[in-house]
């Protein structure tokens, strides 16, 4: 038994947007798209996502970056774990492990900005800054803290 390519070898494999596709008039009614390579026998919600055999088409294996041209950037230093980014983020592009923020997946975040909108922190533990910019240069651009006025 073969046992498939696991996710990690998979992720953004695949951009979306390249593939040549049918008008909405031309789909097959009633067609299935799995997730999976194999038909899984445990609850997938208690594998993580790495871990999990995702077939080739699948939006787990396909990469949107190309279509961002402003991206968050996480300061770890700020970050008070609250999870609101993870929440709200409309693309499930927040990397959390158990209640702890660890990064961001870039082959899925589109720039949207939901994830710094939401962040209470003061300064904001998420800014957007230009897709080009190097993660260290724009740690270095951070911020300091306001003063609240008296």
């Amino acid at each position: 038994m073969s046992r498939g390519v696991l996710a990690t070898e998979k992720r953004g494999i695949r951009e979306l947007g390249a593939e040549e596709f049918v008008g909405w008039d031309e789909v097959t009614q009633g067609v299935i798209l799995p997730s999976f390579e194999s038909e899984l026998k445990e609850n997938v919600s208690h594998i993580r996502p790495e871990e999990r055999d995702y077939s080739d088409f699948n939006s787990y294996t396909a990469t949107v970056a190309s279509w961002r041209v402003i991206k968050p950037v996480y300061n770890r230093d700020i970050c008070i774990d609250c999870q609101n980014c993870w929440v709200w983020c409309p693309d499930t592009s927040i990397i959390s492990r158990d209640k702890q923020m660890l990064g961001i997946d870039y082959d899925h975040c589109k720039g949207c900005g939901v994830c710094v909108e939401v962040c209470p922190t003061n300064p904001k533990s998420l800014l957007m800054f230009g897709e080009a910019e190097e993660t260290e240069d724009a740690l270095a651009k951070w911020p300091e803290k306001k003063k609240k006025a008296k």
